[in-house]
């Protein structure tokens, strides 16, 4: 049974419509399963303001204190990842909701800054014979990025987009599908914006320094570069309100933006 890795944020597969969620039941039918890692950044962000528990982001990275990581998981573990799996069953398909906590799932070790920024994780490893046989009993594994020490007793916040990179690699994972609110990444050229259908890393780079690639549209773009890591040679930014995205990108259409690793 083949599969692949979709790295979504939690605020962006809420607003998803029913046609997505219709796509992936269709797709879970044809025996292409999907292995789903999500965020829950601004989710996270507000029930920490609810609880008045300050937090900060240093380089991109929620500073995160055994109370923040509490909350991290409450909204990552509980409330958006059976939100997902609801909304995906819904559907008719097979989903099932778990963190990297379950079965080992995603083993992490401390940030290289991890003195800035407190309990936030890299991923060291991913246990794939569980991915694997989640898969392989016809169920989509939708996975909330809390991993554990290599004792088992420590808990660590890892960003999805890292989280996602891994998981693909450590699977067997060439492409990673990143389902966003845009419809890729646009350049402007002739005085007319365009969607790029492919462009590399160090193109990126470039565009980000000559202000091309600009505001909220930098950090999706700096995240889908962290997916690619490992076996990870391509990530696909899609906008997930177009009917059918996930089909169209599997069966090779030319939509949204294959950034490729050369």
């Amino acid at each position: 049974m083949n599969s692949f890795v979709m790295k979504c944020g939690g605020s962006t597969l809420a607003a998803l419509p029913d046609s997505f969620f219709e796509d992936l039941k269709k797709l879970q039918d044809q025996g292409i399963v999907p292995v789903i890692v999500h965020g829950g950044g601004p989710a996270i962000s507000e029930t920490l303001s609810q609880l008045q528990i300050e937090t900060e982001f240093v380089g991109g990275l929620r500073k995160t204190s055994e109370q923040v990581l509490d909350v991290v998981e409450m909204v990552l573990a509980g409330r958006i990842n059976k939100e997902i799996v609801r909304r995906i069953q819904l559907s008719g398909a097979k989903a099932l909701g778990l963190s990297g906590v379950d079965g080992r799932l995603i083993t992490a070790e401390p940030v290289a800054n991890a003195a800035e920024v407190g309990l936030v994780g890299d991923v060291s490893d991913v246990n794939a014979e569980l991915v694997h046989g989640i898969v392989g009993m016809g169920f989509m594994p939708v996975i909330a990025p809390i991993g554990l020490g290599s004792n088992g007793g420590q808990r660590y916040n890892i960003n999805a987009d890292t989280a996602a990179g891994a998981v693909a690699s450590r699977i067997g994972t060439e492409r990673l599908i990143v389902v966003t609110d845009v419809p890729g990444i646009m350049k402007i050229e002739n005085g007319e914006k365009r969607v790029l259908p492919t462009v590399t890393v160090e193109e990126i780079e470039a565009m980000i320094a000559s202000g091309d690639i600009y505001g909220g549209m930098i950090p999706k773009v700096r995240a889908a570069i962290q997916c690619i890591q490992g076996a990870v040679r391509e990530v696909v930014i899609v906008d997930g309100s177009v009917p059918g995205i996930l089909s169209q990108v599997l069966a090779g259409g030319n939509v949204g933006t294959r950034i490729i690793n050369l």
